[in-house]
């Protein structure tokens, strides 16, 4: 960082001397009196960057990189061989100018990746005997109850212990209103407490959580090329053996050897190694505003051609828990006051649907009672006391026996016989009191992310599971897939992936832990990260923070129309340049003037592809 900072230093320090050199010469030359000649002072400015551009030219060759930049220098040294100083040192404010108009444009481009980096959280309060003591996060341990006081970062990933909190998650997710938590939900590191001051216990070190993850994306994001990006550089290389061709004819066919510098001076390779980079940086950029995540430039342009779309059910197009869909109670019952005996006995399981329990019972704002004698029939439920009455819940044998339900109860029986969900049956003091229905429900913008999949054209969609065709055929038969491929096992799922990638590049999504395989497979990974450690999937090229779809159609849209962009501004600036040099060896520009329209150029280029950055619209998204 140190260096790339006095590089950056350098490079403006080399701009001041040739705009300073060139001021000076303008004035020695309109007064006519000075110690030095006008010349004299524009070769002086021009020395320093010849010198630094010729020893940066040797190092990228040491370590077998070839520079494209030798056009520069070629021009820079022509000019001043050929007594045309004053051209020479104008090319030297334009490539000086452009080497910082290109860390600018990188600038601009990484800013928001900086940002999630330079916040990241560096201390927590955690809890001791003498109260709270002040500790760097890579001392807090998985089980640490620590304090978040209001304003500040959560250190690591963990769960609420107080009854709410208050949490702007923007910066992790996108989402810019603060939202709120209850007891035993699942927070994360890198949020901000909007709210007052609660405790929560560490369920990850700080390495293994989610802010952490995000760092490490980021830097893979600003170091890794996409295959565009090199396919760029190669055709960069090309343009300087052309040049020094076109320049050669030019020369030898006017005999003007001042025909074949303009050429030089005109002859650019910025729209090509400048503008698909800052293009790219800028899109994973503007993706990370969006809670998404790309590892580095290769997944955002591999998603940019992506075709066919796969995806995962449990958890991925549906919600992936316990959601409680329906509550039946008997005529003389309430509802919350069922649910509420419900969740006070569910608080001595450790079921992962007892806390589904326990958290709806939170969320509705009812008081929980202390549960006494309870003792669990594994896998059947639990029996105890709450308020001193007799509180029994679970499946239909353990609650009823061999019973027969009373005919409240028969309707929702019999609609529900055949279909995917779990029945919680509840008894008070020995009487069926209530029936609560817990189903795996569709994610709310399943529908919509699927329609604006096929919108940015993607042309195959997928759905791959494990669950068996029944369940399977309830939740696509509102998504109208291309095809469903049902009862697959995590070997038959890699497979499925690969068939479809050998057709069309294919990006799958799931939940980036049983799916890790099937991910790794596609030509791009895609995990919903937002329920806790798939953000550290190794697997995914692209993690979702938010806990939705749609972010996934948007990843798409931000994709193709960044590489779209990056392609526009190397095919209009290549164009741009062409004509100019054919101008150049035909007469039509002087040195000067070519070297002031190779800058325009190259700012008309980084301009364009900053665009990047921005919103854009769908249907302008496909170039």
């Amino acid at each position: 960082m140190a260096d790339a900072m006095d590089e950056s230093a350098l490079r403006r320090a080399l701009l001041l001397i040739a705009t300073t050199g060139l001021a000076l010469g303008l004035g020695v030359w309109r007064s006519g009196t000075g110690p030095l000649s006008p010349d004299t002072i524009w070769t002086v400015a021009t020395l320093p960057v010849v010198v630094v551009l010729a020893i940066s030219i040797l190092r990228d060759f040491w370590i077998g990189r070839i520079g494209v930049d030798a056009i520069a220098l070629v021009s820079m040294s022509a000019a001043l061989l050929l007594g045309q100083a004053l051209a020479a040192v104008v090319v030297a404010i334009m490539y000086a100018g452009g080497t910082v108009l290109e860390d600018f444009a990188r600038g601009r481009a990484e800013r928001n990746l900086r940002a999630l980096t330079d916040r990241a959280p560096r201390v927590a309060h955690r809890k001791c005997a003498q109260g709270t003591e002040t500790v760097p996060i890579e001392q807090v341990a998985v089980g640490d109850e620590l304090l978040v006081r209001a304003g500040e970062l959560l250190p690591v990933d963990g769960f609420l212990i107080d009854a709410s909190a208050v949490l702007d998650e923007s910066t992790v997710t996108g989402e810019p209103l603060p939202e709120r938590r209850g007891t035993g939900d699942a927070l994360r590191s890198g949020t901000v407490n909007a709210g007052e001051a609660f405790f929560m216990r560490a369920s990850a070190i700080a390495d293994n959580s989610t802010y952490a993850a995000i760092v490490r994306m980021v830097a893979a994001a600003q170091t890794a090329k996409a295959p565009f990006i090199r396919i760029a550089d190669r055709f960069a290389l090309l343009l300087l053996p052309v040049t020094l061709l076109l320049a050669g004819i030019a020369w030898r066919l006017s005999g003007d050897p001042i025909r074949g510098l303009a050429v030089l001076v005109v002859a650019t390779p910025c729209p090509l190694i400048l503008a698909a980079p800052v293009a790219f940086i800028g899109g994973v950029s503007r993706a990370a505003r969006a809670g998404i995540l790309m590892k580095g430039s290769a997944a955002l342009e591999a998603l940019a051609q992506i075709r066919t779309a796969i995806f995962d059910k449990t958890g991925t197009l549906t919600l992936g828990g316990a959601e409680l869909i329906e509550i039946d109670v008997a005529p003389d019952r309430q509802a919350d006051e069922v649910l509420r005996l419900l969740a006070s006995l569910e608080q001595a399981s450790h079921h992962v649907l007892a806390d589904s329990i326990v958290r709806i019972a939170r969320r509705r704002k009812l008081t929980l009672s202390q549960p006494c004698d309870v003792r669990e029939h594994r896998g059947e439920g639990l029996k105890g006391l709450v308020n001193g009455m007799s509180v029994a819940a679970g499946s239909r044998p353990l609650v009823l026996g061999g019973g027969p339900l009373p005919g409240w109860a028969e309707s929702a029986e019999k609609r529900h016989r055949s279909a995917q969900v779990l029945r919680v049956f509840v008894a008070l003091d020995g009487r069926l009191a209530g029936i609560f229905t817990f189903g795996d429900a569709i994610r709310e913008d399943a529908i919509e992310t699927v329609g604006a999949l096929r919108a940015v054209g993607v042309t195959r969609i997928v759905m791959l599971t494990g669950d068996d065709s029944a369940a399977a055929e309830k939740v696509s038969a509102s998504l109208k897939f291309d095809a469903v491929f049902a009862d697959a096992t995590p070997a038959g799922k890699v497979e499925t992936v690969k068939v479809e990638k050998a057709t069309a590049p294919t990006m799958m999504v799931g939940d980036g832990i049983n799916d890790a395989p099937a991910l790794a497979a596609a030509t791009v990974g895609v995990a919903l990260g937002a329920r806790g450690g798939t953000a550290s999937s190794e697997a995914a090229d692209v993690v979702v923070l938010t806990d939705s779809l749609q972010p996934v159609a948007e990843a798409l849209r931000i994709a193709m129309r960044t590489r779209g962009i990056a392609l526009q501004s190397i095919i209009v600036g290549l164009a741009l340049s062409g004509a100019a040099m054919i101008a150049a060896a035909m007469g039509h520009l002087t040195p000067v003037a070519g070297a002031l329209l190779q800058e325009g150029i190259d700012v008309a280029v980084i301009l364009n592809a900053l665009r990047a950055l921005g919103e854009g619209r769908l249907g302008h998204s496909r170039k």
